[in-house]
């Protein structure tokens, strides 16, 4: 060894290099100058735009499953309306309702045979 290799710092494992702090400091350093920043400008926008788009994905996605939930419920609704109207009519098809229904307009049910009616001029 030489009288110039005592003075001359060795690291502890190469990899790691100087981790002295006026080193990283100087580090810290050169990453926050000008001309390093400004040259990360397109990189920041980038990142902003995604978190806008993410944002905006959330909003998207709460929206739709609002519109599909009243949906939903308006489906529903329309099922259960349905199923009554249904009930409704098959109970005033009936014959015993559908008399009921007419006897104000002076009609009656039909008790004997039904005439059938022929044309005589198609007959001839």
């Amino acid at each position: 060894m030489n009288k110039s290799d005592k003075n001359v710092p060795v690291a502890a494992n190469p990899e790691e290099g100087n981790s002295r702090p006026e080193t990283t400091q100087r580090n810290w350093k050169r990453w926050l100058n000008y001309q390093s920043v400004v040259k990360q400008v397109p990189f920041f926008l980038f990142l902003a735009l995604l978190a806008v788009i993410y944002i905006y994905n959330g909003h998207y996605a709460d929206k739709t499953i609002r519109n599909i939930n009243r949906t939903s419920k308006e489906v529903k609704e329309l099922q259960y309306e349905y199923i009554d109207v249904k009930g409704q009519v098959m109970g005033q098809s009936k014959q015993s309702e559908l008399v009921k229904a007419v006897e104000p307009l002076g009609l009656k049910e039909l008790t004997g045979t039904p005439v059938v009616l022929k044309d005589s001029v198609a007959a001839n």
